[in-house]
């Protein structure tokens, strides 16, 4: 199968063969072609050239109802239920074609009996707004089985679930694959759920694929080499002891509502000195994203105060410049960057103002913003055609270095990040966890929320876990154990601090 956009070979010449009742792993680094692979299979995109062969038959697969007929599904990265219907309704209303009238007892009965044969049942009354996220995660999986799907392909499956919770998912799968019932395709950036769960593996590297193994036969450091050939893949920043610096930012008894008007965050306290970093552990859904809305100035706080350096902290464009607070955003081409701008234009959205950017005060001196975008790309090492290209050309590893480019490159004093590497591969998230320590190690204080508990214990000082609104659990670096962790991160727990 090969597929091109333009000059782009996003994907060359690939051919894969999946056995029945198969846990088939599929790894590369952003930009080797894994989702233009799945997207082709499932007909999103027409490949140039290539086909299926299903059971002996070829097939070339125009859109994605077709590939549903075939017996292919697909659980995407984010979640695609319908939020205000239950759980039953949204098994349901997957079926292709969709009677024109539902007998909905009818429905239910037949749902109810499909999920005894499951090895995990979700209330099927439930509204879906109200699931965790796990639940969610194993509706969207109960979705696909439910509509007698033949060959499941996950897209990082696991981002928003606890360990617990992934561990468990993912075993499950494996169980019904080694029972014969589902072939299952992983694409995943985390090589410990491949070498944990998956039988076979198979390897993309710029579009082509570069190897298949056995994963019993394989190990990390060979997986690694396979997906980046000789590149050097960054090595973590060496943690340095820290003196006991002064507390750069505080937030004291902050509450905020959602944009339901319901309670997000309520009555958050924390502190973050200078050489720190603090991790803030949890579930997608429990009050972080508000959190970090309201130190972004994005969200007006119910009560509460912030203070960066001891002093009275507004939020305004001057006070971020003048005590030196920056942000890294989760999905950045959607809060952080305007997509349709150069990169020339992003990287300076921070200072196109300053006296070293403006004639006059007032007149923008393109020449001076063009030097700094082509300074700040060689330094971050963004791949890009041109400083002059739209910043959603590019791939989503070099999105995330323009914007550590444009926040990192002043002077940081106090960061806020929140899932920095989401969906990016080894190599991306190597060299942009190396920056965050190192801006650490430099005497800033990062305030870290992350979704990914592995990514917390190796950068985090401490860490915090917060559990619908309110923080429920800290421990020390040096105590940290991420099964309790993920318990409480997972159930509200009487408060408790381990250091």
């Amino acid at each position: 199968m090969s597929k091109s956009f333009g000059a782009v070979r996003a994907l060359d010449g690939v051919s894969l063969r999946i056995a029945p009742g198969a846990f088939h792993a599929i790894l590369g680094e952003n930009g080797a072609g894994k989702s233009t692979l799945v997207k082709c299979i499932m007909g999103h995109h027409r490949p140039d050239s290539g086909h299926l062969v299903i059971d002996g038959m070829r097939h070339d697969i125009r859109n994605p109802r077709q590939a549903h007929r075939l017996g292919l599904g697909l659980v995407y990265q984010h979640f695609t239920l319908v939020p205000n219907m239950t759980a039953a309704e949204n098994l349901v209303l997957g079926q292709d074609p969709l009677p024109a009238v539902i007998d909905w007892d009818e429905a239910r009965e037949r749902a109810e009996a499909f999920q005894r044969g499951m090895p995990f049942r979700i209330e099927l009354d439930a509204i879906v707004t109200g699931l965790a996220a796990g639940e969610k995660q194993k509706l969207e999986i109960l979705k696909q089985l439910y509509l007698d799907r033949r060959v499941l392909m996950l897209d990082e499956p696991t981002s928003v679930l606890t360990p617990a919770e992934a561990d468990q998912i993912l075993g499950m799968l494996r169980d019904i694959a080694a029972d014969g019932r589902l072939s299952v395709i992983l694409i995943t950036h985390k090589l410990r759920e491949v070498l944990a769960f998956a039988g076979n593996v198979s390897i993309l590297r710029g579009g082509r694929l570069v190897g298949e193994a056995k994963v019993a036969e394989i190990d990390e450091g060979e997986l690694t080499r396979l997906m980046f050939g000789q590149k050097a893949v960054p090595s973590a920043a060496m943690r340095r002891a820290s003196k006991v610096q002064p507390v750069r930012l505080e937030i004291r008894n902050l509450t905020a509502r959602n944009d339901k008007e319901l309670i997000a965050c309520d009555r958050i306290s924390l502190a973050v000195r200078g050489g720190e970093i603090l991790g803030i552990a949890g579930v997608a859904g429990n009050g972080q994203r508000e959190l970090v809305e309201v130190l972004a100035a994005q969200r007006e706080p119910e009560a509460g105060d912030i203070r960066v350096a001891g002093a009275r902290y507004r939020r305004s464009r001057q006070e971020m410049r003048r005590y030196g607070v920056f942000l890294l955003t989760e999905e950045p081409l959607h809060n952080g960057c305007v997509r349709a701008l150069s990169i020339i234009d992003n990287l300076a959205i921070r200072n196109f103002d300053s006296r070293d950017h403006t004639a006059l005060g007032c007149f923008l001196r393109r020449k001076a913003l063009r030097a700094q975008a082509i300074a700040l790309i060689e330094r971050f090492g963004i791949r890009a055609p041109s400083p002059d290209a739209r910043l959603d050309t590019l791939s989503g590893g070099n999105v995330q270095r323009a914007v550590l480019a444009r926040e990192l490159s002043g002077r940081v004093s106090v960061l806020i990040a929140q899932n920095p590497c989401v969906g990016l591969d080894f190599a991306a998230t190597s060299e942009i966890r190396a920056r965050l320590l190192a801006a650490r190690n430099g005497g800033a204080a990062i305030l870290l929320f992350s979704e990914d508990l592995d990514e917390l214990i190796e950068l985090a000082d401490r860490i915090l876990v917060m559990f619908e609104g309110r923080i429920v659990y800290e421990t020390g670096r040096d105590g940290a154990d991420r099964h309790e962790i993920g318990r409480h991160m997972a159930s509200r727990q009487s408060w408790r601090r381990e250091s």
